[in-house]
């Protein structure tokens, strides 16, 4: 699903089937196939939640507290989570379409054929989180921390990236080559196994001297 996301709630393959919330978010509740739609979830507790075919729309999560939640098939348009806490929590065959996402607290989580498409992700923690067949299409990565991270299969086409940190991070056919800036706070050495392209080295000369103790002068 999520290599080739609907940008419409009508066209996810379990529309029909939804229905819509209403209530407080619970603690280890299981939610099958639940629209939530609209409004705001202020400092909600929801840790362990499972949430398997469900859609988020114009949904304002605000400190919501959901540390080891399960996301499967979940589809999110046009939210803002900010303040969240999502520490070791999973994500599988999900998107975030159009979205926000500021001061989240994600570390230690897991993602896999994971889409973010024209989002903003700003102050973000993915430190020692794993991701695998993630895709961030057309978003500003800004303050993000794939420190520790294990990064396989990941690709940023059409993204800004500022002050994003990958120290420590493990990458594996990570492609980089898609995206407009790559504007790396620890410098290039974490980018050992990423893709990157021609321009994006001469881009990156200056740093990777300096990371050598190489000076460059002209006479």
């Amino acid at each position: 699903m999520p290599l080739s996301v609907p940008d419409r709630l009508a066209d996810l393959p379990y529309a029909h089937l939804l229905r819509t919330h209403t209530g407080p978010l619970r603690t280890d509740e299981r939610y099958d196939t639940v629209h939530f739609e609209g409004g705001e979830y202020l400092d909600q507790a929801a840790g362990g939640a499972t949430f398997l075919e469900c859609a988020f729309t114009g949904v304002s999560l605000s400190g919501a507290k959901l540390r080891r939640a399960r996301f499967n098939e979940v589809w999110a348009q046009a939210g803002r989570w900010v303040a969240c806490e999502l520490v070791e929590s999973e994500w599988q065959d999900s998107a975030f379409v159009g979205g926000v996402l500021a001061g989240v607290a994600a570390h230690g989580s897991a993602l896999r054929r994971v889409v973010f498409r024209g989002c903003k992700l700003e102050a973000v923690n993915l430190r020692a989180a794993v991701l695998r067949d993630v895709v961030f299409e057309d978003c500003l990565l800004r303050d993000v921390d794939f420190g520790d991270a294990k990064l396989t299969d990941v690709s940023f086409p059409g993204s800004t990236l500022e002050e994003v940190r990958l120290r420590g991070a493990k990458l594996a056919r990570t492609d980089l080559r898609g995206a407009v800036a790559l504007g790396l706070t620890d410098g290039p050495e974490g980018l050992r196994g990423a893709l990157i392209s021609s321009p994006q080295l001469l881009e990156l000369a200056p740093q990777f001297a300096h990371a050598l103790g190489i000076t460059v002068q002209d006479r």
